[in-house]
């Protein structure tokens, strides 16, 4: 009887082992399927995210060239801003006095200097030169000509034609020095002026000279009415 009962014991226990093992072998399986869709799910989620950035990241960079096209035609449709009074009564008094620009080029820039003992300045109303040749001429002056350059630190870098001092020593006629030298905003204020005033304007005469001046002036009585 003793040992039928243990024989029965040990079936019961080994049952027991063959369930638990059974019971062990399901949780794993279940666990490693569980682990599977979720890794599933997070890879799948990550390119999903990956490809959202990718394209968030088209859409901005779309959105941005878009608008920088807009800008630029906008800005090439405008028309250009009209000058103001006060910005062209600077550049006038700029040109007579700091810049002394009539003592060679006149107070007309019809060339007839008012300084006997300056050099010959060019007839600027009627010369070729747009605004930014205006600026560049007045900034750099003209090489091998006594045109000056009214840019303090004008042939120290390069920044005029690409040359410096040293440069300048190769041309026969010897740029001179400026009666003064101009910040940017003066050079193209003077610039301002000569578009506005003198550039293109034809020979100068009584009925320019009293819009030149803003009223009749001793200066315009050597016109002829």
């Amino acid at each position: 009887m003793g040992s039928t009962r243990d024989a029965r014991r040990a079936g019961i226990a080994a049952a027991s082992s063959v369930v638990d093992g059974i019971r062990t072998g399901i949780r794993q399986k279940v666990s490693r399927r569980v682990q599977a869709a979720l890794y599933t799910a997070l890879m799948t989620s990550t390119r999903e995210q990956s490809m959202w950035r990718r394209f968030l990241s088209g859409v901005a960079v779309a959105v941005a060239i878009t608008a920088a096209a807009f800008v630029v035609r906008g800005a090439q449709g405008q028309e250009p801003q009209p000058l103001s009074a006060s910005d062209i009564a600077d550049g006038m008094r700029l040109y007579q006095q700091k810049g002394n620009c009539q003592a060679c080029h006149g107070w007309a820039g019809d060339g007839r200097k008012t300084d006997s003992q300056m050099p010959d300045g060019a007839n600027l109303r009627d010369t070729k030169l747009n605004r930014s040749g205006l600026v560049m001429t007045i900034k750099c002056g003209r090489l091998n000509s006594q045109m000056p350059a009214f840019d303090k630190f004008a042939y120290t870098d390069g920044r005029c034609y690409g040359k410096t001092q040293a440069d300048l020593k190769s041309y026969a006629t010897r740029m001179p020095d400026p009666p003064a030298t101009l910040q940017q905003r003066e050079i193209d204020l003077i610039a301002d002026f000569l578009i506005a005033k003198i550039v293109g304007k034809g020979p100068m005469d009584r009925a320019k000279c009293v819009e030149f001046w803003g009223s009749e002036t001793d200066a315009c009585k050597e016109f002829p009415k």
